[in-house]
């Protein structure tokens, strides 16, 4: 007969936070949102800390370079998808790690034959309205001119007119040579009234770009998070398959973290990817495991070494492995139940093991939620999906911009292997869908207002950072009446502000 769990099933929005007692000390500049990374010692301080809580999920369509540097910039974490060649993903490390604030590699590259069409098709898709123009598309090739808005006239230009006819050639442009350093760079800037410059090597080649508008961003970004070479920190995910060849790139390439990807973590292919990595690294080598629902999950994970936990299976917008399966677990429940092992491992062995809640954040406020019941920080995968900065396509549909959004168990995601133990592959399944999520934006002001509404829900319930939070909050549960008191209602509504709450 099969046994029955008695641990409960609830999510995000059956609860809310009960205000408590707050001095006038509580105001939101005052709260640090910092929070370890990897497991320490009693006494001792994690060898990882973000500035604030949040890391991007391991999916194609979310951590991509361009998005881990932005998040770092904002004091958190990406972690560079593995469902790719290791070669790749360590490439896409290492373009991470190389990035000098500043200096920005072109990921909208022209080349002299392609066409306007072909620039508005990039533009739609990236955001960029400036793009280098290089001799053979590349980011590092022979720089040919550049291509900005003003070059062209869409209502009146032909479509097929060819970009060595419009851009602005490299002979008329002001460039700065490789070795430059950022003061130099603006200073050009500034005098020549430039809205951005590139930066070439001796033989005539591209190396990056500088612009005016990353000046002043660049000077407000009090939270980013560098390594102590000052390079941006960023971590990376692998699976319990090719590790032996996965590992030892993403390590030569600078990855600072490691995380094993997999939609169920209860299981020896778990601990056998953690013996691997001890056994060839020690503990120089920080990886988290996961993904659990319990206690009895957590302990296993935290016996076999894992630097950090990751908690939630089947919670995910774009995730239907419960549907699929039928395995999995209300990630409120899930959360606090692991949680509570947590603090009971640390209590006995000493160390302790960070969680990370993977799934289920609908609403900003589930974020606060999630912080208050124990997570130390939180992966999120839909609510990167939606800037500017992630990897998918902007597109219109039906007259709203929408960002493409996948799920690495779906078709498109085209990753069977991860679930591959030697069947029949004919009869694989999908644990994933795949999706448009609503366009956001930039990620610097969404996750600026996201995390506002974090720390002044902290301020009322009088904590000042995430361990106060956690001794100090009351959590209740909710009746499904009071989540309708709770919204506006019984009132028609003049215009309807979708920014005022993330949920996509």
């Amino acid at each position: 007969m099969a046994h029955f769990f008695e641990g409960e099933s609830h999510t995000f929005s059956e609860y809310l936070l009960v205000p408590g007692y707050s001095s006038h000390e509580n105001v939101p500049q005052g709260v640090s949102l910092k929070t370890p990374l990897v497991k320490f010692r009693r006494g001792e301080h994690s060898a990882l800390t973000m500035n604030i809580p949040l890391t991007s999920a391991v999916m194609q369509a979310v951590s991509g370079p361009r998005l881990a540097i932005a998040l770092a910039q904002e004091g958190g974490i990406s972690f560079i998808y593995q469902s790719q060649a290791p070669e790749q993903e360590a490439k896409m490390v290492r373009e991470v790690k190389s990035y000098k604030a500043g200096f920005v590699v072109s990921d909208s590259t022209l080349t002299p034959s392609m066409t306007l069409a072909d620039v508005l098709e990039l533009r739609n898709r990236t955001g960029h309205s400036t793009m280098p123009v290089t001799e053979d598309g590349s980011a590092h090739g022979l720089f040919c001119g550049i291509v900005t808005s003003r070059d062209y006239r869409v209502s009146r230009d032909d479509p097929s007119k060819r970009v060595c006819e419009f851009m602005t050639p490299a002979q008329q442009c002001i460039t700065a040579q490789e070795g430059t350093t950022l003061k130099a760079a603006n200073d050009i800037i500034w005098d020549h009234k430039l809205n951005q410059l590139p930066i070439v090597d001796g033989e005539g080649r591209l190396v990056s770009l500088v612009f005016r508008k990353d000046y002043d961003s660049h000077k407000s970004l009090p939270n980013e998070l560098l390594d102590e070479h000052k390079s941006y920190i960023v971590g990376a995910g692998i699976n319990t398959r090719d590790y032996a060849e996965r590992v030892p790139l993403l390590v030569e390439a600078g990855a600072d973290v490691l995380c094993i990807d997999s939609s169920e973590g209860f299981s020896e292919w778990e601990k056998l990817t953690l013996d691997w990595i001890r056994e060839h690294y020690g503990n120089t080598v920080k990886v988290g495991a996961g993904n659990i629902v319990d206690a009895e999950g957590f302990r296993y994970l935290a016996e076999a070494g894992a630097d950090f936990v990751k908690v939630g299976i089947g919670g995910g917008s774009i995730c239907i492995t419960r549907e699929q399966k039928g395995i999995g677990r209300g990630q409120a429940s899930a959360l606090i139940d692991v949680c509570r092992a947590r603090d009971e491992y640390f209590e006995e062995a000493g160390v302790y093991v960070p969680v990370c809640s993977d799934g289920g954040i609908v609403y900003d406020y589930h974020m606060t939620l999630a912080l208050a019941m124990g997570a130390d920080f939180l992966m999120l995968g839909r609510y990167f999906a939606r800037f500017d900065e992630s990897p998918t396509r902007r597109l219109n549909v039906n007259g709203s911009y929408v960002k493409e959004y996948w799920g690495e168990g779906s078709a498109r995601a085209r990753n069977w292997a991860r679930y591959d133990l030697g069947g029949d592959k004919r009869l694989s399944f999908v644990e994933g869908v795949d999706s448009y999520v609503p366009y956001a934006g930039p990620l610097k002001e969404n996750v600026e207002g996201s995390l506002t509404k974090v720390r002044s829900t902290m301020c009322n319930c009088g904590a000042l950072d995430l361990c106060e939070l956690r001794e100090k909050a009351k959590i209740t549960l909710v009746s499904a009446t009071s989540l309708v008191e709770g919204g506006a209602h019984d009132v028609i509504l003049k215009e309807s502000d979708s920014s005022t709450n993330f949920r996509s």
